[in-house]
């Protein structure tokens, strides 16, 4: 992550991780634009690159050889990434209305989100075919396709596989999968000819933008296949098994991949953004939309008013340079400069073994060496996004007093470049003249004590559309004018305090604000309590009021899910400023004053089972992730086990009459466990092989990436008794590493131990596992023996 000691005055909105939208990226993270946030809200972690897709499904390449990792690259922008599909734009307030998530806020918007076939057409293909795009959800469909076609029982006959579509897309994915499917069967020791390919076009030719030279390599590349080529043949239905064309023929198919017929997606019909007719966004000759100079578009979803644009993946690379350099130029007000596509392209198109075919206006040649050209290119290309060049910002953070010194430099700079209202020559964001002022503040030093609270205003309307959730307890609440809350305490019940507070960890204010409350709340569930009421500590950076409000919004937004779904109502809280946005909350819990269903930490017994609930990891992982170190899917598997409420789990673990428990956070499974052994006074074993693991931590502290709290924790391996034994087992520091949002560790009767786990698993804990046992407490003064 590229740090930024500026406030931000713009945000910049990237929907979609398209060819062009990398490409964005990595020109901002090369040159940054000061006062600039870059927000990019997509679906998926890892972005397909098309151009290597053929060769991934002809087993030439892996997974993570033809995907560009959106985390990491946002990571290395500097970006935050906003895991969500967006259905809708409020072009009026200037938000992004996601499916999962606060609307997110912005100044100029970006849309790079490739073409859909329009499957809904026709009957039963939305349910029955598989649409190629998008084309990073296609890779779970042809997975289950190997899968099946591995499996396929021989009293069945040949499976029939069907491509509907006949353009360059389609041939060269039909030829790559018969390949790969082939090549499968003969490994399993199988008939390859069990399988049948069939190719249906509704044009009189394949590959009909291409010319007749390159037309004629393929249709005798196919027949050479033996692939069945059916022409002026349109599928008007698809059926199980069955495809039903226009001229009332059918063919048999077990399983039809659909490459033709693409449009725009239908949440752009509701915006009302200029479309062509089949969807996509018009666009002037500066990628800007037709009718709103805030939004853009490239790659396959932007249609082109001065000539039409074939849907290659070639222009939305080409793309990329001029976007960037025209979000730029709106961000600061700046003339437009025109997108001058190319007349003729070069097209390397493969036919699935290693060879390929050249097109390009009248020009055509193939062989294997026009594969090599291919693959080299391709993988050039790749490069720029796989192996990301060490930035100065980053060392410079390990360096307290550059830091500082950059940081004063860069204030310095844009305090220069506000004042002289955009026309400085490193500037040149347009501001209005309250805007300017309210940079200005931001920079300038900010006062302590109450002078250090965020504004009443700002603060209002941040927090005016929260709505805790409602209890008979809490008399005077989050949105009364009062000094403080009021809440009862029932008969019968006794109160449990907690308080938990930390800075941001990720640049996602709304998936910290839940992680951040779903941490508070662990240890009222470890105790065995109800959550009751919340009150919130926060801590944002000065910056323009409309940015710290979305902040807020998001943030607490993100909190008060998880809170209510607690049933915790959230009564009050502080906000004031600081150099480093933060969250906590002090948690107040109810439970039966005779103390009837209290876990403590002291009551493990000899014979007990020791279980742990949730994978372990989120230290190492959150720092190999500020180093640009970790893949983006392990962050979001992380953070996807961090907002997962502990409260079912204790409720199990109650019912299965647990001895003690505790949630797993800072002080890792080793510290946590010595303060379960230590009052209870027994022993314990750790079977090092048992221990869920989040993906990639292994493979970060492997790279010798730990958090900055693990030393203080290792400190602890006193406790361990035979601790050389294991010290080169790569799963040996994890038990130091400090954890987040964790799981809950606790200790079981042994007779109630499988069914404990069959029912924490129903209930979504699918990683809990038996991780030890309790013993008797022995002579040695290590209570923890490590067992393989």
């Amino acid at each position: 992550m590229q740090s930024s000691h500026q406030p931000v005055l713009r945000d910049l909105v990237l929907v979609g991780g398209g060819h062009s939208h990398v490409g964005v990226l990595r020109m901002f993270a090369m040159k940054p634009e000061p006062g600039v946030r870059i927000t990019v809200i997509c679906t998926d972690i890892d972005t397909p690159y098309s151009g290597m897709l053929p060769g991934y499904i002809s087993g030439h390449y892996t997974f993570d050889e033809v995907h560009i990792d959106l985390g990491r690259l946002c990571a290395f922008a500097g970006a935050r990434l906003y895991h969500d599909a967006v259905v809708g734009i409020d072009r009026k307030s200037q938000k992004v209305i996601c499916k999962n998530r606060p609307p997110v806020a912005y100044d100029v918007l970006s849309i790079n989100i490739g073409s859909t076939p329009q499957v809904q057409q026709v009957d039963g293909a939305q349910a029955l075919a598989t649409p190629v795009k998008p084309i990073a959800q296609f890779n779970q469909r042809w997975l289950a396709l190997l899968d099946k076609a591995r499996h396929w029982p021989a009293h069945r006959g040949r499976m029939t596989i069907a491509v509907v579509g006949g353009g360059a897309g389609g041939v060269e994915l039909l030829l790559s999968m018969q390949y790969r499917l082939r090549h499968e069967l003969k490994a399993l020791g199988r008939n390859p000819e069990d399988l049948k390919f069939v190719l249906l076009t509704s044009g009189d030719t394949v590959l009909p933008t291409h010319n007749p030279g390159v037309r004629a390599r393929f249709a005798k590349v196919l027949l050479e296949r033996a692939i069945d080529v059916h022409l002026n043949t349109e599928v008007v239905q698809v059926s199980p098994g069955c495809l039903h064309t226009r001229d009332g023929r059918t063919f048999d198919a077990d399983e039809t991949m659909w490459v033709t017929q693409a449009g725009g997606p239908t949440w752009l019909q509701s915006t009302g953004l200029g479309l062509d007719a089949q969807g996509f966004i018009l666009v002037h000759p500066q990628l800007q939309a037709l009718n709103d100079p805030l939004i853009f578009a490239a790659g396959d979803i932007a249609s082109f008013i001065d000539r039409p644009l074939e849907k290659a993946g070639v222009f939305a690379v080409r793309m990329a340079k001029p976007l960037a350099d025209n979000l730029r130029r709106s961000l600061r007000g700046q003339k437009l400069q025109a997108y001058k596509p190319q007349r003729h392209w070069l097209a390397l198109i493969s036919t699935g073994n290693r060879y390929a075919v050249a097109s390009r206006g009248a020009l055509g040649f193939a062989g294997a060496w026009v594969w090599r050209w291919k693959d080299r290119i391709d993988r050039q290309f790749m490069r720029r996004f796989t192996e990301l060049p060490s930035m100065s910002g980053t060392a410079g953070a390990l360096h307290p007093g550059a830091s500082l010194r950059e940081a004063m430099q860069a204030m310095g700079q844009l305090l220069r470049d506000i004042q002289a209202k955009g026309k400085a020559p490193t500037t040149r964001l347009t501001l209005t003249s309250e805007e300017s002022l309210q940079a200005i503040s931001a920079i300038a030093m900010r006062c302590g004590g109450c002078g250090a609270k965020v504004g009443s205003n700002v603060l209002s309307r941040a927090l005016g559309s929260l709505q805790p959730v409602e209890r008979d307890d809490v008399v005077i609440g989050l949105h009364s004018p009062d000094d403080a809350a009021v809440v009862r305490v029932p008969k019968g019940m006794a109160m449990v305090h907690t308080v938990d507070f930390f800075r941001a960890f990720i640049d996602d204010p709304y998936l910290f604000g839940k992680v951040a409350a779903n941490h508070a709340l662990g240890d009222i569930f470890a105790m065995g309590a109800e959550p009751q009421t919340a009150t919130a500590v926060v801590t944002v950076p000065p910056g323009l009021e409309s940015k710290v409000e979305d902040l807020l919004t998001q943030m607490m937004g993100g909190a008060i899910e998880v809170l209510n779904a607690a049933g915790c109502a959230l009564v009050g809280g502080h906000t004031g400023e600081g150099a480093e946005l933060a969250l906590g909350f002090a948690i107040n819990g109810l439970i039966d004053d005779k103390m009837k269903n209290v876990m403590r930490k002291g009551g493990m017994q000899p014979g007990d089972v020791l279980l742990l609930t949730k994978p372990m990891g989120t230290g190492t992982l959150f720092a190999a992730h500020a180093r640009h170190a970790a893949k983006g899917r392990w962050i979001a598997a992380a953070l996807q086990s961090m907002v997962q409420s502990n409260q079912v789990g204790a409720q199990i673990l109650r019912q299965h009459s647990a001895t003690a428990c505790t949630d797993l956070t800072g002080f890792g499974l080793l510290g946590h466990l010595v303060e379960m052994t230590r009052p209870s006074g027994v022993d314990a074993e750790l079977h090092m092989s048992a221990l869920p693991l989040l993906d990639g931590a292994v493979d970060c502290v492997k790279a010798g990436i730990v958090s900055s709290l693990q030393p203080a924790n290792v400190r602890l391996r006193r406790a361990l008794r035979n601790a050389d034994d294991f010290v080169q087992d790569p799963r040996y520091p994890l038990l130091f590493d400090p954890q987040t949002a964790g799981g809950l560790l606790a200790s079981v009767p042994a007779d109630q131990a499988v069914a404990c786990v069959r029912a924490l698993k129903a209930a979504g804990y699918a990683h809990t596992a038996v991780i030890g046992r309790i013993t008797a407490q022995g002579e040695a003064i290590e209570p923890v023996l490590l067992k393989t």
